[in-house]
Protein backbone atom coordinates (compact mmCIF):
# COMPACT_ATOMS: atom_id res chain seq x y z
CA UNK A 1 0.00 0.00 0.00
CA UNK A 2 1.25 3.27 -1.12
CA UNK A 3 0.57 6.68 1.09
CA UNK A 4 -1.43 9.31 -0.80
CA UNK A 5 -0.03 12.13 1.35
CA UNK A 6 3.51 12.88 0.17
CA UNK A 7 2.34 12.60 -3.76
CA UNK A 8 -0.37 14.89 -3.34
CA UNK A 9 2.42 17.34 -2.04
CA UNK A 10 4.60 16.59 -4.65
CA UNK A 11 2.23 17.66 -7.32
CA UNK A 12 0.90 20.80 -5.37
CA UNK A 13 4.15 22.18 -4.75
CA UNK A 14 6.67 20.97 -7.24
CA UNK A 15 4.96 19.73 -10.16
CA UNK A 16 2.05 22.26 -10.79
CA UNK A 17 3.99 25.57 -10.24
CA UNK A 18 7.53 24.59 -11.30
CA UNK A 19 7.17 22.26 -13.86
CA UNK A 20 4.07 23.55 -15.24
CA UNK A 21 4.13 26.65 -14.20
CA UNK A 22 0.73 27.03 -13.32
CA UNK A 23 -0.97 29.95 -12.25
CA UNK A 24 -1.57 30.78 -8.40
CA UNK A 25 -4.86 30.61 -8.99
CA UNK A 26 -4.76 27.40 -10.79
CA UNK A 27 -2.69 25.88 -7.50
CA UNK A 28 -5.69 27.57 -5.26
CA UNK A 29 -7.88 25.97 -7.35
CA UNK A 30 -6.52 22.39 -7.50
CA UNK A 31 -5.55 22.19 -3.73
CA UNK A 32 -9.47 22.70 -2.74
CA UNK A 33 -10.39 19.96 -4.78
CA UNK A 34 -8.25 18.22 -3.11
CA UNK A 35 -9.68 19.20 0.00
CA UNK A 36 -12.48 18.56 -1.02
CA UNK A 37 -11.48 14.94 -1.87
CA UNK A 38 -9.58 13.89 0.80
CA UNK A 39 -12.44 15.28 3.12
CA UNK A 40 -14.54 13.05 1.60
CA UNK A 41 -12.27 10.11 1.39
CA UNK A 42 -11.46 10.08 4.85
CA UNK A 43 -15.05 10.36 5.80
CA UNK A 44 -16.30 7.18 4.11
CA UNK A 45 -13.38 5.31 4.71
CA UNK A 46 -13.04 6.82 9.02
CA UNK A 47 -9.62 7.45 8.45
CA UNK A 48 -7.49 10.71 8.99
CA UNK A 49 -6.71 12.50 5.80
CA UNK A 50 -2.61 11.84 5.86
CA UNK A 51 -3.41 7.89 6.01
CA UNK A 52 -5.10 7.07 3.26
CA UNK A 53 -3.57 5.31 0.61
CA UNK A 54 -3.42 5.56 -3.29
CA UNK A 55 -5.19 2.60 -3.85
CA UNK A 56 -7.90 3.63 -1.96
CA UNK A 57 -8.38 6.43 -4.26
CA UNK A 58 -10.04 4.61 -6.69
CA UNK A 59 -12.47 4.81 -9.74
CA UNK A 60 -15.71 4.08 -7.63
CA UNK A 61 -14.29 6.63 -4.85
CA UNK A 62 -14.12 9.64 -6.94
CA UNK A 63 -17.60 8.82 -8.95
CA UNK A 64 -18.66 8.51 -5.41
CA UNK A 65 -17.14 11.94 -4.65
CA UNK A 66 -18.40 13.63 -7.42
CA UNK A 67 -22.05 12.77 -6.68
CA UNK A 68 -21.45 14.16 -3.73
CA UNK A 69 -20.16 17.16 -4.92
CA UNK A 70 -23.45 17.62 -7.12
CA UNK A 71 -26.36 15.99 -4.29
CA UNK A 72 -25.11 16.98 -1.05
CA UNK A 73 -22.89 20.15 -1.83
CA UNK A 74 -25.83 21.34 -4.62
CA UNK A 75 -22.50 21.77 -6.89
CA UNK A 76 -23.02 22.48 -10.63
CA UNK A 77 -21.65 20.40 -13.49
CA UNK A 78 -18.76 22.50 -14.08
CA UNK A 79 -17.80 23.10 -10.64
CA UNK A 80 -17.49 19.12 -10.66
CA UNK A 81 -15.28 18.77 -13.75
CA UNK A 82 -13.37 21.29 -12.37
CA UNK A 83 -12.91 18.85 -9.64
CA UNK A 84 -12.65 16.08 -12.19
CA UNK A 85 -10.47 18.11 -13.85
CA UNK A 86 -8.10 18.60 -10.95
CA UNK A 87 -8.03 14.87 -10.02
CA UNK A 88 -7.40 13.86 -13.43
CA UNK A 89 -4.30 16.23 -13.80
CA UNK A 90 -2.59 14.33 -10.52
CA UNK A 91 -3.40 10.75 -12.20
CA UNK A 92 -1.45 11.18 -15.04
CA UNK A 93 1.29 12.71 -12.66
CA UNK A 94 1.18 9.00 -10.54
CA UNK A 95 1.29 7.19 -13.57
CA UNK A 96 4.81 8.14 -13.99
CA UNK A 97 6.10 7.48 -10.55
CA UNK A 98 3.81 4.31 -9.38
CA UNK A 99 3.93 2.00 -12.78
CA UNK A 100 1.65 -0.31 -10.20
CA UNK A 101 -1.01 2.03 -10.37
CA UNK A 102 -1.66 2.16 -13.91
CA UNK A 103 -4.77 0.22 -14.50
CA UNK A 104 -6.18 2.74 -11.43
CA UNK A 105 -4.82 5.75 -13.16
CA UNK A 106 -6.42 4.59 -16.91
CA UNK A 107 -9.66 3.73 -15.12
CA UNK A 108 -9.93 7.24 -13.90
CA UNK A 109 -8.79 9.28 -16.30
CA UNK A 110 -11.70 7.39 -18.32
CA UNK A 111 -14.07 8.76 -16.32
CA UNK A 112 -16.19 11.14 -18.55
CA UNK A 113 -16.76 15.30 -18.21
CA UNK A 114 -20.42 16.03 -17.68
CA UNK A 115 -21.94 17.90 -20.40
CA UNK A 116 -23.21 21.48 -19.48
CA UNK A 117 -25.91 23.79 -20.70
CA UNK A 118 -24.82 26.57 -22.80
CA UNK A 119 -27.04 29.44 -21.05
CA UNK A 120 -27.03 33.11 -21.69
CA UNK A 121 -24.13 34.48 -19.20
CA UNK A 122 -25.70 37.13 -16.67
CA UNK A 123 -25.44 40.78 -17.12
CA UNK A 124 -26.76 44.15 -15.81
CA UNK A 125 -28.45 46.88 -17.93
CA UNK A 126 -26.76 50.27 -17.90
CA UNK A 127 -28.83 51.47 -15.50
CA UNK A 128 -28.07 48.78 -13.05
CA UNK A 129 -24.86 48.77 -13.55
CA UNK A 130 -24.56 53.17 -13.12
CA UNK A 131 -26.32 52.83 -9.73
CA UNK A 132 -23.78 50.09 -8.27
CA UNK A 133 -20.90 52.21 -9.25
CA UNK A 134 -22.63 55.09 -7.89
CA UNK A 135 -23.00 53.33 -4.60
CA UNK A 136 -19.83 54.28 -2.65
CA UNK A 137 -19.83 57.47 -0.80
CA UNK A 138 -16.63 59.00 -2.16
CA UNK A 139 -16.49 61.00 1.50
CA UNK A 140 -14.35 59.24 2.79
CA UNK A 141 -11.47 56.82 2.34
CA UNK A 142 -13.77 53.32 2.20
CA UNK A 143 -15.23 55.22 -0.17
CA UNK A 144 -13.25 56.72 -2.60
CA UNK A 145 -11.23 52.92 -2.35
CA UNK A 146 -14.53 51.16 -3.06
CA UNK A 147 -15.61 53.88 -6.18
CA UNK A 148 -12.18 53.13 -7.55
CA UNK A 149 -12.65 49.43 -7.12
CA UNK A 150 -15.93 49.34 -9.08
CA UNK A 151 -14.85 51.71 -11.78
CA UNK A 152 -11.51 49.85 -12.54
CA UNK A 153 -13.46 46.24 -12.27
CA UNK A 154 -16.07 47.58 -14.48
CA UNK A 155 -14.09 49.53 -16.74
CA UNK A 156 -11.35 46.79 -17.58
CA UNK A 157 -13.76 44.23 -17.49
CA UNK A 158 -11.46 42.90 -14.95
CA UNK A 159 -11.41 38.93 -13.38
CA UNK A 160 -11.58 39.42 -9.33
CA UNK A 161 -7.81 37.93 -9.17
CA UNK A 162 -6.72 40.46 -12.03
CA UNK A 163 -8.27 43.56 -9.74
CA UNK A 164 -6.79 42.62 -6.84
CA UNK A 165 -3.39 41.34 -7.94
CA UNK A 166 -2.83 45.04 -9.62
CA UNK A 167 0.03 46.44 -8.29
CA UNK A 168 1.59 50.07 -8.12
CA UNK A 169 3.82 49.06 -10.74
CA UNK A 170 0.70 48.32 -13.68
CA UNK A 171 -0.12 51.55 -13.67
CA UNK A 172 0.06 54.43 -15.91
CA UNK A 173 -1.21 57.41 -16.05
CA UNK A 174 0.48 59.68 -18.44
CA UNK A 175 0.53 60.39 -21.17
CA UNK A 176 -3.28 58.46 -21.03
CA UNK A 177 -4.29 56.23 -18.42
CA UNK A 178 -4.31 52.97 -18.72
CA UNK A 179 -3.53 49.42 -16.66
CA UNK A 180 -1.10 46.26 -17.42
CA UNK A 181 -3.77 43.78 -16.21
CA UNK A 182 -2.02 40.05 -15.43
CA UNK A 183 -4.48 37.50 -17.08
CA UNK A 184 -5.31 33.99 -16.93
CA UNK A 185 -3.08 31.51 -18.42
CA UNK A 186 0.29 34.47 -17.70
CA UNK A 187 -1.23 36.25 -20.51
CA UNK A 188 -0.66 40.16 -20.20
CA UNK A 189 -2.35 42.69 -21.50
CA UNK A 190 -2.61 46.68 -21.70
CA UNK A 191 -5.65 48.51 -20.91
CA UNK A 192 -7.03 52.11 -21.65
CA UNK A 193 -9.33 53.92 -18.86
CA UNK A 194 -12.24 56.37 -19.67
CA UNK A 195 -11.53 59.45 -18.00
CA UNK A 196 -13.73 58.95 -15.32
CA UNK A 197 -12.26 55.81 -14.24
CA UNK A 198 -9.20 57.30 -13.97
CA UNK A 199 -10.16 60.54 -12.11
CA UNK A 200 -11.44 57.58 -9.75
CA UNK A 201 -8.20 56.31 -9.19
CA UNK A 202 -6.28 59.38 -9.26
CA UNK A 203 -8.42 60.06 -6.11
CA UNK A 204 -7.72 56.80 -4.42
CA UNK A 205 -4.06 57.04 -5.07
CA UNK A 206 -4.09 60.28 -3.16
CA UNK A 207 -5.60 58.69 -0.42
CA UNK A 208 -4.31 55.44 -0.19
CA UNK A 209 -0.96 56.05 1.90
CA UNK A 210 2.53 55.25 2.24
CA UNK A 211 1.95 51.04 2.80
CA UNK A 212 4.84 48.38 2.37
CA UNK A 213 2.82 46.08 -0.27
CA UNK A 214 2.68 47.14 -4.17
CA UNK A 215 -0.82 46.57 -4.70
CA UNK A 216 -3.16 49.06 -5.53
CA UNK A 217 -5.88 47.79 -3.39
CA UNK A 218 -5.54 47.57 0.28
CA UNK A 219 -7.51 46.49 3.34
CA UNK A 220 -8.60 48.85 6.84
CA UNK A 221 -5.58 46.51 7.53
CA UNK A 222 -2.89 48.21 5.12
CA UNK A 223 -3.02 44.24 3.60
CA UNK A 224 -3.63 43.42 -0.05
CA UNK A 225 -7.25 43.11 -1.03
CA UNK A 226 -8.30 39.48 -1.45
CA UNK A 227 -11.37 37.92 -3.96
CA UNK A 228 -13.43 37.53 -0.72
CA UNK A 229 -12.82 40.83 0.32
CA UNK A 230 -14.25 42.41 -2.71
CA UNK A 231 -16.81 40.11 -3.41
CA UNK A 232 -18.24 41.06 0.06
CA UNK A 233 -17.96 44.95 -0.84
CA UNK A 234 -19.40 44.30 -4.05
CA UNK A 235 -22.33 42.75 -2.41
CA UNK A 236 -22.92 45.27 -0.31
CA UNK A 237 -23.00 48.11 -2.79
CA UNK A 238 -25.27 45.93 -4.57
CA UNK A 239 -27.72 46.26 -1.84
CA UNK A 240 -27.15 50.13 -1.33
CA UNK A 241 -27.51 49.93 -5.30
CA UNK A 242 -31.21 48.31 -4.78
CA UNK A 243 -32.50 51.66 -3.41
CA UNK A 244 -32.02 53.63 -5.90
CA UNK A 245 -32.75 50.94 -8.36
CA UNK A 246 -35.02 48.08 -7.19
CA UNK A 247 -34.11 45.57 -10.20
CA UNK A 248 -30.58 45.39 -9.06
CA UNK A 249 -32.12 43.37 -6.10
CA UNK A 250 -33.23 40.53 -8.67
CA UNK A 251 -29.71 39.59 -10.01
CA UNK A 252 -27.28 37.89 -8.71
CA UNK A 253 -24.11 40.01 -8.73
CA UNK A 254 -20.76 39.20 -8.75
CA UNK A 255 -17.36 40.10 -10.13
CA UNK A 256 -17.24 38.28 -13.13
CA UNK A 257 -21.35 39.93 -14.14
CA UNK A 258 -19.07 43.43 -14.24
CA UNK A 259 -16.97 41.72 -16.54
CA UNK A 260 -19.62 40.25 -18.71
CA UNK A 261 -21.45 43.52 -18.62
CA UNK A 262 -18.58 45.37 -19.72
CA UNK A 263 -17.57 43.28 -22.72
CA UNK A 264 -21.22 43.53 -23.69
CA UNK A 265 -20.52 47.32 -23.86
CA UNK A 266 -17.96 47.02 -25.52
CA UNK A 267 -19.51 44.59 -28.35
CA UNK A 268 -22.51 47.14 -28.66
CA UNK A 269 -19.89 49.86 -29.15
CA UNK A 270 -17.60 48.30 -31.86
CA UNK A 271 -19.70 45.70 -33.20
CA UNK A 272 -16.07 43.69 -33.04
CA UNK A 273 -15.88 40.63 -31.48
CA UNK A 274 -11.92 40.62 -31.82
CA UNK A 275 -11.88 43.62 -30.02
CA UNK A 276 -13.97 42.38 -27.12
CA UNK A 277 -11.69 39.42 -27.15
CA UNK A 278 -8.38 41.38 -26.68
CA UNK A 279 -10.34 43.88 -23.94
CA UNK A 280 -10.98 40.40 -22.23
CA UNK A 281 -7.85 38.78 -22.66
CA UNK A 282 -9.83 35.55 -24.43
CA UNK A 283 -6.92 32.97 -25.45
CA UNK A 284 -9.45 31.97 -28.12
CA UNK A 285 -11.81 33.98 -30.03
CA UNK A 286 -14.06 31.22 -29.80
CA UNK A 287 -14.57 31.72 -26.35
CA UNK A 288 -15.84 35.68 -26.80
CA UNK A 289 -18.44 34.35 -29.23
CA UNK A 290 -20.63 33.90 -26.50
CA UNK A 291 -21.78 37.49 -26.00
CA UNK A 292 -23.15 37.26 -29.59
CA UNK A 293 -25.62 35.10 -28.12
CA UNK A 294 -26.79 37.76 -25.82
CA UNK A 295 -26.55 40.84 -28.04
CA UNK A 296 -29.66 41.25 -30.13
CA UNK A 297 -28.42 44.06 -31.87
CA UNK A 298 -25.62 41.75 -33.95
CA UNK A 299 -28.65 39.73 -34.80
CA UNK A 300 -30.99 42.79 -35.49
CA UNK A 301 -27.99 43.53 -38.11
CA UNK A 302 -27.86 40.21 -40.06
CA UNK A 303 -32.06 40.61 -39.99
CA UNK A 304 -32.20 43.88 -42.06
CA UNK A 305 -29.06 43.17 -44.25
CA UNK A 306 -31.72 39.78 -45.80
CA UNK A 307 -34.46 40.81 -48.00
CA UNK A 308 -37.13 38.72 -46.44
CA UNK A 309 -39.31 36.66 -47.99
CA UNK A 310 -42.87 38.03 -49.28
CA UNK A 311 -46.03 36.82 -47.82
CA UNK A 312 -48.77 36.06 -50.06
CA UNK A 313 -51.98 37.99 -49.79
CA UNK A 314 -55.50 36.18 -50.10
CA UNK A 315 -58.74 36.62 -48.50
CA UNK A 316 -59.36 33.56 -45.87
CA UNK A 317 -61.98 30.95 -47.58
CA UNK A 318 -63.85 28.51 -45.58
CA UNK A 319 -63.52 25.03 -46.38
CA UNK A 320 -64.56 22.91 -43.22
CA UNK A 321 -68.42 22.35 -43.63
CA UNK A 322 -69.35 23.73 -39.84
CA UNK A 323 -67.71 27.10 -40.64
CA UNK A 324 -69.66 27.47 -43.71
CA UNK A 325 -72.84 26.62 -42.20
CA UNK A 326 -72.00 29.18 -39.54
CA UNK A 327 -71.26 31.72 -42.29
CA UNK A 328 -74.20 31.22 -43.82
CA UNK A 329 -76.67 31.34 -41.20
CA UNK A 330 -74.75 34.79 -39.98
CA UNK A 331 -75.70 36.59 -43.77
CA UNK A 332 -79.07 35.21 -42.80
CA UNK A 333 -79.41 36.72 -40.08
CA UNK A 334 -78.11 39.95 -41.25
CA UNK A 335 -80.76 39.97 -44.24
CA UNK A 336 -83.92 39.80 -41.70
CA UNK A 337 -82.12 42.42 -39.56
CA UNK A 338 -82.38 44.61 -42.16
CA UNK A 339 -85.77 43.53 -43.94
CA UNK A 340 -83.60 42.66 -47.30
Amino acid sequence: MILLAPHITEFLQKRLPFERGASVNTCESYAYAFQLLLEFASQRLKTRPSQLYLEQIDAPMILSFLDYLEKIRHNGANSRNTRLAAVKSFMRFVEYRVPSALEQVRQILALPLKRTESRLVSHLTQQEMQAILDAPNPSDWFGIRDRAMLHVCFAGALRASELVGLCIGDLNMQPYASVLVHGKGRRQRCLPLWKETASALKAWLAVRGTVSIPEVFINARGEAMTRSGFQYILRKHATIASKSCPSVSQRRISPHVLRHTSALTVLQATKDLRKVSLWLGHASMQTTEMYTRIDSSVKLEALESIVAPKLRSGRFKATDKLIASLNTAHFTHRRKATGG
